[in-house]
């Protein structure tokens, strides 16, 4: 309950600020889609490493994060160049396609060079910028 709740209330925080011009041009259809499942230890470790600042690095802000548990099935509404089998996996979509992917997590360090990767693919792939000079976590 307090996940959906915090969920609604980012999603409301997002549209106002888009609404208003605030949310990172460029890259505003793109999301990070993280792939769990219940009981997943390094899916735990993401959860106490990265989460609680993720929505507020400009990474977070390029691709807000959604989360999907396998426990409830794939989604159907993401094309995905493959299935998800491992977790954590965090897959980077830009308007519904998959870009790229990581799969596992190991430490912040690592995830948050794969993670500025992917988005600078995509920047490339894309000609869209995110609109801030870097990336990169909270000083």
């Amino acid at each position: 309950m307090k996940r959906a709740w915090r969920q609604f209330v980012l999603a409301s925080l997002l549209g106002l600020g888009v609404g208003l011009g605030f949310a990172m041009p460029g890259l505003a259809a793109a999301e990070l889609v993280m792939f769990e499942r219940s009981g997943c230890p390094w899916c735990a470790r993401w959860d106490r490493e990265v989460a609680p600042h993720y929505s507020v690095t400009d990474e977070g802000k390029a691709a807000p994060l959604r989360r999907v548990n396998l426990d409830n099935g794939q989604p159907r509404d993401l094309a995905l160049t493959l299935p998800v089998r491992f977790t954590p996996t965090f897959v980077l979509i830009d308007q519904g396609r998959e870009v790229g992917r990581i799969t596992g997590y190991m430490d912040e360090g690592m995830f948050w060079g794969l993670l500025g990767k992917l988005i600078q693919d995509l920047q490339n792939a894309t000609g869209r910028a995110p609109g801030a000079a870097s990336l990169g976590r909270p000083g």
